[in-house]
């Protein structure tokens, strides 16, 4: 994708030119990030894909749970502190603790860790038991005047269940019934490759058993989250939005069938406009709000970004809200105060990438160039420079390769939720990092992918792409075999 944003795509409070930079370093950041085309060797910095806060400590299970190698020691000491809060084990209220009590009443998992196991990549429910990696996000569109209004100046990105609220929560407190369990159902489809080769895909369907409160909102949509990974967020975060916009192209005008857009959010500490480019549809722009929004909705603890002490609970549910919260008055005004989500905000900003392997292979060579041919390159853009004035230093003027432009891209009906979140549509999803997605097995002990895990392998997860991909995934399909194992190298080397 070639074609720049002009002024008048520029959504309104975000900037279209880097202000970072001198013209000096403007052009040293265009030259570096500009696509390769020689595939006979590795590029200059190709095996650190975070730059110097690449991690290289040696690859096992523990691989994406290391700080970034270029923390000070003093940083080092307040990772370490995220990453025990990170850990913690929430309790409900009232608990003979000081500080751990203000679970729920209704939640999905304990502990950040608890979803998030070994800072990886969730995966769907085995035989359709617990998720604590993987939960049902729930949401309508907008039905009143009011409701539109509030879409249109992006006070909100969707509406929640009337009764269940914006998440299926499948755990709750003693003496609180839980609002119900999630039920998948798969249907397996054979696709045959141009070599003969037969692929069995499996198409998953959505349902939600044992409701505790009656039945959804006939327009609620069901849409299936696993859990990413953690790693190189911070360094996401600090990719400036002008070289995000400059890879948008909205309407095609370069008709090279990728129309990828940005995601405009309202930025929950300013109440400015932002850019969105966390979560699966790019709908949080920053680490810290998202760590506060996790904490309400996925644990059911309150900070003081986002205080709600009873979590998901909806006006509807009066069970839940007449129990008690875990507010300390001496400790602030919520159950996770400032020095709390604080130190998980530096903890997750922080988690390293590992370096590359066998990047200068000739199989893994082999399948870049087949990456780049097939035109994945256009929406899993390799290389950015992070921004100069970086809050933290160990974040300014990076050279990164996460493998994403983090925009909204439509994926086809085979994906598609049918869930609007902000601009993203029922069929866009951003592209997801590719960095660290080689280790996967070793980490988190299997290589389930996409949004809901239902792809079993890499081959699978590029079997599923469509919509502005449909034509990347067909030249993959046609691919001799060779060819296609070369590229899936190429993958597990990233």
């Amino acid at each position: 994708m070639t074609v720049g944003v002009t002024a008048g795509d520029v959504p309104s409070g975000l900037s279209a030119t880097r202000t970072d930079l001198t013209a000096k370093d403007l052009a040293r950041v265009r030259a570096i990030t500009e696509p390769t085309t020689d595939f006979s060797k590795a590029e200059d910095f190709e095996p650190m894909p975070a730059g110097a806060a690449t991690s290289r400590k040696r690859v096992n299970q523990d691989a994406f749970s290391h700080p970034s190698a270029n923390l000070s020691f003093e940083e080092q000491g307040t990772f370490k502190l995220g990453n025990g809060l990170f850990r913690k084990l929430w309790v409900s209220s009232p608990s003979s603790t000081q500080a751990s009590d203000g679970l729920g009443p209704l939640f999905n998992a304990r502990a950040c860790q608890s979803c998030h196991l070994k800072d990886g990549r969730g995966h769907p429910p085995e035989d359709n038991s617990d998720a604590p990696s993987m939960f049902l996000r729930l949401a309508r569109a907008a039905e009143t005047v009011e409701e539109k209004a509030m879409l249109g100046r992006k006070a909100a990105l969707n509406f929640p269940d009337p009764v269940y609220g914006g998440q299926l929560q499948d755990l709750a407190v003693p003496g609180l019934a839980s609002e119900g369990r999630m039920k998948i159902a798969y249907e397996e489809m054979s696709v045959t490759l141009g070599d003969g080769s037969v692929v069995s895909l499996r198409k998953p369907s959505y349902s939600v058993d044992d409701l505790s409160l009656g039945p959804l909102h006939p327009a609620t949509t069901l849409s299936p989250r696993v859990t990413p990974p953690m790693i190189g967020l911070g360094l996401v975060e600090q990719i400036h939005p002008a070289d995000i916009l400059a890879k948008a192209d909205p309407d095609d005008r370069d008709g090279d069938g990728i129309s990828g857009k940005a995601s405009v959010v309202r930025d929950a500490a300013s109440g400015e406009p932002a850019l969105g480019r966390f979560g699966w549809k790019a709908s949080t722009p920053s680490i810290r709000q998202q760590s506060a929004e996790a904490f309400a909705g996925d644990i059911g603890i309150s900070t003081p970004d986002v205080p709600r002490h009873w979590g998901d609970c909806s006006e509807a549910q009066q069970d839940c809200l007449a129990l008690p919260n875990g507010i300390q008055e001496r400790l602030g005004k919520s159950e996770a105060p400032n020095p709390v989500l604080d130190l998980v905000t530096f903890y997750s900003q922080n988690l390293a990438v590992p370096a590359r392997r066998d990047v200068g292979k000739p199989e893994v060579l082999a399948g870049k160039k087949v990456f780049y041919q097939l035109g994945c390159a256009s929406c899993h853009t390799p290389k950015f420079v992070t921004r100069r004035d970086a809050p933290n230093k160990a974040h300014a003027f990076q050279l990164i390769w996460p493998y994403s432009d983090f925009l909204l891209h439509d994926m086809g009906e085979g994906l598609a939720d049918g869930q609007t979140v902000g601009d993203a549509t029922g069929k866009e999803w951003r592209t997801p990092p590719l960095w660290g997605i080689g280790l996967t097995e070793e980490v988190s002990g299997h290589t389930f992918f996409l949004h809901d895990g239902r792809a079993r392998n890499l081959t699978e997860a590029i079997l599923w792409h469509g919509g502005e991909a449909q034509a990347a995934r067909d030249g993959f399909a046609a691919l001799p075999k060779a060819d296609r194992e070369a590229l899936i190298k190429f993958l597990e080397s990233l």
